[in-house]
Order: C-alpha cells, then structure tokens, then sequence
C-alpha cells in the first residue's frame, strides 16, 4: 500500500535514532534526503542500503510530481531531513500537501526536533509557545519584529551562529535588554550549551565568546 512516511533523524547524537526510524527505512521502497552526502553517513551507520534520492528546497517543485506517480504505483517512500523532523524549517510541507491532495496515506513518526528540548530547557513558560522558525533576513524583518514585540506566548527562534549577535541584538532593540531569553546550541552534542539572563546579558556573552553549530533560541512573551 502506496504511503508517505516523515521520518526524524538524530539532531546530533545517533543514539536519538528510534527503533522504528530505522525499520521504516529498510522497509521503503525509496528514501528522500535533503543532503544525500550527509544522510549517506546515517544511512552506512544503521546498515541500511534502502535506494536514496535528493529532495530539497532548490529541487522539491519539480519532483513533486514524480514522486506522486511513483507511491500512486504503489510503492512507499520515507522523508528525511538532515537532522530533525522534515518539513520543520526543512523541505516537507510541499510533498505532504501534494500526497493528501492525491488520497495518499502520510504518517509522520515522533522523534528528534530541536525547539521542543530547547523549550523544557529555557525555564520559561511552556505551556504556550509559538515556534517561529528563521526570522525573514532583510524584507520584513522589522515588521515581524513589530509584530512580535507584544506576544505574549513564549517564542521559539531558530539562527545561525553568523547572524546571531544581529537577531540578539534586534531583541534588545525591539523586546528590551531586559527580556528574558535562552540561547540553546548543539543540542544533544558533546559541547551541547544552553545559556540563559537577559537580552542585554545573552549579547554581551555572545559578543566576547562567538557562537558555533545549530542555535535554538527561546524568548519570554511580553508579560
């Protein structure tokens, strides 16, 4: 039976890969990696040796389509990531709407995202949050900045070591240096970092010691 499966992968540690993870992509008849260089080493490192193809953000539009044809013949495909869940600031979306559209199955497995451990791990308020990924760089920054100034929930924030001191700056600028926040990096690595205070304190940390890796950065709601 044709279906689509989003499988999690490990976000830095491999031992975070579940048992199930690793039956699904065995048993598929094809794997859709966003990087098949870095999905290769996973793939080598759990013996599996399921047929892998490239799917990701500069390619999905065109490929979509084939892909529907191929699970419309009955075959079965898994979706995977770099690290992380798919279509969780990573390609996914798209493949997933096309498959309901067309009737065909989609089950998305539980397992490895970044913002939920970096949520438990800030001490900030959790029991209502809004994820909202990659601020835009250029075009919109300001208004979403704006936007966001007066929310209330908990903010969750995904960057990039080279752009950080700019977001943690426009935080002070837009939340106030006195606005609670969490800078969480590597997760679930060996230099695995989480550090917590103010706006203003959380820049001038990062100012003296650069950032590096993957940054999940947790943001008190306007109280």
């Amino acid at each position: 039976m044709s279906k689509l499966y989003l499988v999690p992968t490990p976000i830095g540690n491999l031992e975070d890969m579940t048992l199930r993870a690793i039956r699904i992509l065995k048993e598929v008849d094809f794997i859709l990696a966003e990087d098949t260089r870095t999905s290769g080493k996973l793939l080598k490192h759990f013996e599996i040796s399921t047929q892998m193809h490239s799917h990701h953000m500069f390619n999905e539009h065109k490929s979509i389509d084939g892909i529907i044809k191929r699970l419309q013949a009955g075959e079965t495909c898994a979706l995977i990531s770099d690290a992380g869940t798919p279509a969780i600031s990573d390609p996914g979306f798209l493949l997933t709407r096309a498959c309901i559209e067309n009737k065909i199955d989609v089950e998305c497995l539980p397992g490895a995202t970044a913002l939920v451990p970096a949520l438990v791990n800030s001490g900030l308020p959790n029991d209502k949050f809004v994820f909202e990924g990659f601020l835009p760089v250029k075009k919109g920054r300001q208004t979403r900045l704006l936007l966001l100034a007066d929310e209330k929930r908990t903010m969750l924030f995904y960057e990039s070591p080279h752009k950080i001191l700019k977001t943690l700056a426009d935080f002070v600028t837009y939340f106030g240096a006195e606005r609670q926040l969490s800078v969480s990096r590597e997760l679930t690595k060996m230099f695995e970092e989480t550090i917590r205070g103010t706006a203003k304190e959380v820049l001038e940390y990062y100012t003296k010691k650069p950032a590096k890796g993957e940054i999940v950065i947790v943001v008190e709601g306007k109280r």
